[in-house]
């Protein structure tokens, strides 16, 4: 008898990759060991009904990889490190995770010996490229398949396919294309398709339920969330607390317009409460202890980190390099970040640090000063000048 191809799916239990497990076990008779890596959103009682439609749509084995924390060490602190907002909008709450879900997926596969690999990404977005350059990147050896984007596939035919092969499961929330993940929660829809429609208020996972405001005090070390009110817990699980107490307010939403990989212009609806906070609370503690020079060069180096996360070029040196960086600039970003919950939105009402650099005897900005005298401050003045009136004067009769 012939051995059944040993093939690994990257299973989110969705409509794509469910056409994926039955298509591939039933028409190509691969032998298919589905895998959903939990980067955070997820409850147990959604894992186990995961599992659950991964055994009905006729998988081998099922297994879910808890990467929460891997998610949180790789990638997510130095997105908040950074302040990284793509197109000072989007926290790349998705695009960072595919990135740890890749890596995961793959050490899966060598782990079981499997030939194949297999994921539900379609043709037309950013998710194929991150997979496929993950996969090629560490297992070159691995084949990759991809039946929703080799067959063109659109969400009614593999419902009826689904429906023709005995899988008739409710697909109603399938209107919306939605990935929860630690660091927020993305939307896609018929909305989204265009460049003036809004998301309507029920396509976003959590609705306004608390209008009176709250008080929230975050607490950083070395840049990391290490409580909130006082209560230390590690940064992933003050990240889904913060999330919690934030959603009932409805923060974090918005929707992102950018441009993909594949070179087409995107639009995604987000709601993403504890990454916007987090970040917003961060770069105000940074305001406060960094220098100008830090921040200026920290500015730049974020903006290419995330653009290089969000094309799929994790695994390029120049990462671990800038996270080097972000690393060390992180020696003085330690203290309290005090905030109020709003419905909606959320203010930021200051920092309280043994690092303030307001704190400095020299004076305050715009009141009397102790660290230099009037005349002082005219020849420091004549001084900075200079080039401006240099150029001016050499080109004044141009």
């Amino acid at each position: 008898m012939k051995t059944p191809k040993k093939l690994v799916l990257a299973y989110s239990g969705g409509l794509d990759t469910s056409y994926c497990a039955v298509h591939l076990s039933k028409d190509l008779h691969f032998e298919v060991h589905a895998v959903s890596i939990n980067t955070g959103g997820f409850t147990q009682k959604e894992i186990k009904k995961i599992e659950e439609n991964a055994y009905k749509m006729g998988v081998s084995t099922y297994k879910n990889i808890d990467a929460v924390s891997t998610f949180y060490k790789k990638v997510v602190k130095y997105l908040i490190f950074g302040n990284v907002l793509k197109n000072n909008t989007y926290p790349l709450s998705v695009s960072a995770e595919r990135i740890v879900q890749a890596i995961e997926i793959i050490e899966y596969t060598k782990s079981i010996n499997a030939q194949y690999i297999a994921h539900g990404s379609t043709g037309a977005g950013n998710d194929q490229v991150r997979f496929d350059m993950i996969f090629q990147t560490l297992a070159p050896e691995i084949e990759i398949i991809t039946p929703i984007r080799d067959q063109k596939l659109t969400r009614e035919a593999e419902i009826n396919y689904l429906k023709e092969n005995g899988i008739d499961l409710s697909w109603e929330k399938a209107k919306y294309s939605i990935n929860k993940g630690l660091w927020g929660t993305s939307i896609g829809g018929e909305e989204t398709l265009t460049s003036h429609k809004k998301l309507p208020e029920d396509a976003y996972p959590n609705q306004l339920k608390k209008q009176e405001t709250e008080k929230v005090k975050l607490t950083f070390f070395q840049g990391e969330l290490v409580a909130i009110n006082g209560q230390k817990n590690t940064p992933e699980i003050n990240i889904e607390m913060l999330n919690s107490l934030a959603s009932v307010f409805a923060i974090g939403r918005d929707i992102h317009v950018g441009d993909t990989i594949v070179g087409i212009k995107g639009r995604v609806g987000f709601e993403a409460a504890a990454a916007i906070i987090c970040i917003k609370a961060h770069h105000l503690l940074e305001k406060h202890t960094l220098t100008k020079w830090q921040l200026q060069h920290k500015e730049y180096l974020a903006n290419f980190y995330g653009m290089h996360l969000h094309e799929g070029h994790y695994l390029d040196p120049v990462m671990r390099d800038m996270e080097s960086y972000f690393k060390s600039s992180q020696t003085n970003v330690s203290g309290h970040v005090f905030i109020t919950l709003k419905p909606y939105h959320f203010t930021l009402d200051g920092i309280q640090s043994d690092h303030d650099l307001m704190q400095a005897k020299f004076g305050s900005y715009g009141e009397l000063n102790s660290g230099w005298t009037a005349d002082e401050a005219k020849g420091f003045i004549k001084i900075i000048g200079n080039q401006n009136k240099i150029y001016q004067q050499v080109n004044s009769s141009k």
